[in-house]
């Protein structure tokens, strides 16, 4: 089974009912963790789906060769290729596929995630019409590519099809820490009574809620999901309203957008039940009432259900952010002692000195900021953390960012660098808020006291010769320079707060599911 345990990956989708991560340690960084997700089939209907392969370093695998077999289902449900990929039926409720190409598996976004992901070609899987009603069986998927091999086991159902349909999509208005009541509305657009429904929130960090709903989860002021056993007849809708509040860090002036998926509560389970595998938690159940669209008759679902009409299931909301609340980025430098030959370790970044949260959480998994490490000279690196990229002829190094920089925190990485020679006073610089040739336009420009983005490396001040000291770099930014001070603890400039994030959506989407199968992300790499 899966040993490891979770790393936050904001802003990958819907579905954050995972809000803990447990501690076990990380297998072997070669191996390779393929994932097919449970799935719930209306008789007569078809989903497609495929296996996602995921891993703590790059990997190109060759000659790939995915099986399924679906015998505890045989005449309920068939598999068939969907992609024009070549497959074979060696026996009865076995196919098994060749995949055309090579399948990469690179890095999800942020950089410096450090984990790894590749998918193969699709699959169709598809209810016949001997299905019944509460059928269900497992589904093994196996890969072998090259010696590598593994496999997965998912649960596939048959249900009964219905159809969510999300309300209308509202704007609103609020200043920072300000409070905004939106709608939630649902409807049943199919022909089947829905006896069951949950929807599932994808908020950003600076959209809380203090309810604590009974039939809601929460991480902190986060709200994470709601179940409801409400009934809703065909061609009916519910609805109800929803107080969100403002964190009083939220950037101003912005746009911020929150949204809500509506699925069956078959369709959850089949999303969610991954989690008892990588050892995660659910979020807090509220002790308040119970939040309730409508005063609708409830029962207990007869039969499980699936959404046979996905697409429109959302519903969301635009909050514009009013007045002026901004952010100061302040770098942070470092000093250093050391003889020739020694190695020291630089603990360098960045501090957000707020008063707001740079929140950069989106579609576009663009890093908030950049930071720019120039090595003093007479060193060389010989550690470089991950998401630090040499910049091609030079002495720097580009890092990115977490994608949300939490006002008050620090964000350091740590280079180690070896002293080739000792040179008084030898000088590098870090350099916050640096440009960035980037798809969703680089760093962030709007720096309030851009000053102080600017720290020194500072390599044994006042000495010559042979030079001395204990090796080791304090962390501390050059006032001369405008270097910040680090307090508030350290954090990787590529990880992500160790506060849960709002939007932690993603954590078990087939899109996202790497941060749950893999936990070990390795902070430094070698270099020459």
């Amino acid at each position: 089974m899966l040993k490891h345990s979770i790393r936050w990956l904001a802003g990958l989708g819907a579905a954050g009912a995972l809000v803990a991560a447990s501690a076990n340690p990380a297998v072997a960084a070669a191996t390779i963790e393929p994932y097919f997700q449970d799935s719930t089939l209306a008789a007569g209907s078809t989903k497609t789906t495929r296996l996602f392969l995921y891993a703590d370093e790059p990997a190109t695998l060759r000659d790939v060769s995915v099986r399924y077999d679906y015998r505890s289902l045989a005449d309920k449900i068939t598999i068939a290729p969907a992609d024009q990929q070549e497959c074979a039926t060696p026996e009865p409720g076995v196919l098994v596929c060749a995949e055309p190409f090579d399948v990469a598996l690179s890095e999800l976004p942020p950089l410096g995630s450090g984990i790894y992901r590749g998918v193969t070609k699709r699959v169709d899987m598809t209810a016949t019409k001997d299905a019944q009603l509460g059928d269900s069986g497992d589904v093994v998927v196996s890969f072998e590519a090259g010696g590598r091999q593994g496999s997965y086991t998912s649960r596939v159902r048959v249900g009964e099809g219905v159809d969510l349909a999300g309300g209308p999509f509202t704007t609103f208005s609020s200043r920072p820490g300000g409070k905004v009541t939106v709608p939630l509305a649902v409807a049943n657009v199919g022909d089947r009574t829905v006896t069951g429904f949950v929807a599932v929130f994808e908020l950003p960090y600076s959209i809380r809620t203090k309810d604590r709903f009974s039939n809601c989860l929460y991480s902190d002021d986060h709200l994470v999901s709601c179940q409801f056993d409400q009934e809703i007849p065909v061609g009916d809708g519910l609805a109800t309203t929803l107080n969100l509040e403002l964190a009083k860090d939220t950037y101003a002036p912005s746009n911020l957008s929150g949204y809500a998926q509506f699925m069956t509560i078959a369709d959850f389970e089949d999303l969610t039940r991954v989690r008892e595998a990588v050892g995660a938690r659910e979020g807090a159940r509220g002790s308040g009432p119970k939040l309730t669209l409508t005063a609708a008759p409830s029962r207990m679902r007869q039969a499980d259900q699936t959404d046979v009409g996905p697409g429109y299931d959302y519903t969301g909301w635009i909050i514009k952010t009013t007045g002026t609340n901004g952010t100061d980025l302040a770098a942070i430098g470092a000093t250093l002692n050391g003889r020739a030959g020694t190695v020291v370790t630089a603990t360098v970044g960045f501090r957000n000195n707020g008063p707001a949260t740079l929140d950069n959480t989106n579609a576009d998994f663009e890093a908030a900021t950049h930071t720019v490490v120039e090595l003093p000279p007479g060193t060389t690196a010989v550690e470089v953390p991950d998401g630090c990229q040499l910049r091609p002829g030079t002495r720097t190094y580009q890092c990115a960012s977490a994608m949300l920089l939490v006002a008050g925190q620090t964000y350091t990485v740590e280079f180690r660098l070896r002293i080739d020679r000792v040179i008084r006073n030898a000088k590098g610089a870090v350099r916050v808020n640096a440009p960035c040739e980037c798809p969703a336009g680089g760093s962030f420009e709007d720096d309030i006291k851009p000053a102080n983005d600017r720290a020194v490396i500072l390599v044994n001040a006042g000495q010559g010769g042979s030079g001395s000291g204990d090796g080791d770099g304090d962390g501390d930014g050059d006032g001369d320079e405008g270097g910040g001070s680090g307090g508030g603890g350290s954090l990787p400039i590529t990880g992500t707060p160790t506060s849960l994030i709002a939007g932690i959506g993603g954590l078990l989407l087939a899109a996202g599911l790497g941060g749950c199968l893999l936990a070990r992300r390795r902070s430094t790499r070698f270099v020459a």
